[in-house]
């Protein structure tokens, strides 16, 4: 069991831990805690200045995962030119929803938050806290497709504004 999860991750894999975003195996380590051995996995994300051990046994479990494909990268892309679709419920409660879709680490449910949060020009302002979640969830989205496009991260920023103002 614990070979195969071995293969599954290795030191300079791109990979997605759903509540940090993309981050870069560094390597496995073996640390003893509590008296038990244990593989750790060490994911580093730069951005945030941190750095990640993760059980190699409780890895897929936490959700971490691979880079997404291309075509589910052109799925998200294909939701970002959809229809914004705001439900008439109150604030706090499609906060909590779009929080849920970021951590959720899915690039769709991602991209469905930068829709539903996107401005046009002429568009009412957002509120600190909608920008605060436009934010994040852009920001995610824009890690995972340039890492995926295997462009840098202010490309793929361009290239989602692009599709987002072509919407």
């Amino acid at each position: 069991m614990a070979a195969a999860q071995d293969k599954e991750f290795s030191a300079g894999d791109y990979v997605v831990y759903p509540t940090h975003g993309v981050g870069q195996v560094t390597g496995v380590e073996n640390q003893e805690i509590a008296g038990h051995k244990l593989k750790m996995l060490v994911v580093e994300f730069p951005k945030e200045r941190m750095t990640l051990r993760v059980p190699l046994t409780k890895a897929t479990g936490a959700g971490l995962r691979r880079l997404s494909s291309r075509k589910i990268m052109e799925t998200a892309l294909k939701t970002l030119k959809g229809r914004s679709r705001v439900k008439r419920t109150m604030w706090s409660r499609r906060a909590q929803e779009y929080e849920a879709k970021i951590n959720s680490g899915d690039p769709v449910a991602i991209a469905e938050v930068v829709r539903d949060l996107h401005r046009n020009v002429g568009q009412p302002d957002q509120s600190y806290s909608e920008r605060q979640i436009y934010q994040a969830a852009f920001e995610r989205l824009a890690r995972e497709f340039a890492a995926v496009e295997k462009i840098d991260e202010q490309q793929a920023t361009e290239r989602l504004e692009k599709v987002l103002r072509a919407a």
